[in-house]
């Protein structure tokens, strides 16, 4: 949740609770005084960008109909105005998304030959992305021409 990793502790985060949970993580990776107290003054001074938690993305994340989303390629690929995109926000252990994924699966098979539309998913859970607040899941977007729509029916499939 905090993109932290077993490999990496000790590390620092800095988290500011307001609208929304933004996570910012220090450039320099040791820990002393003067270090923290630069990072801190420069998220207050906004001079450090906020931390998006991300998967690796994947060598195969178009090699299936469903292609696979992470933080890194997100805005390439669902703002891309040339096509039109379907965007699910999954959690692995959610049980609305276990049931719409053979659905997911053949409506990006049925349309796998259309180069205008792409079918998407993106793990919610382990990766943030700057542009959206997602509060549950599954949530579903869909991105055409640089707009997006929100999906706001219900949750099964």
């Amino acid at each position: 949740f905090f993109g932290l990793k077993k490999d990496s502790v000790p590390d620092i985060r800095l988290i500011k609770l307001e609208e929304e949970m933004t996570k910012f993580k220090p450039e320099n990776k040791e820990i002393n005084e003067e270090n923290i107290r630069t990072f801190v003054q420069g998220v207050l001074d906004g001079k450090i960008k906020q931390h998006l938690l991300t998967q690796d993305l994947p060598e195969d994340w178009d090699a299936k109909s469903v292609k696979v989303l992470v933080s890194t390629n997100f805005d390439e690929i669902v703002f891309d105005k040339t096509k039109d995109v379907l965007v699910e926000f999954y959690a692995p252990w959610c049980g609305h998304c276990k049931s719409l994924q053979p659905v997911l699966e053949q409506l990006a098979d049925k349309y796998a030959d259309n180069e205008n539309l792409r079918i998407c998913q993106i793990d919610g859970t382990a990766n943030d992305i700057a542009a959206f607040d997602v509060s549950g899941f599954p949530t579903l977007k869909f991105a055409s021409g640089g707009k997006v729509q929100d999906y706001n029916g219900g949750r099964t499939a």
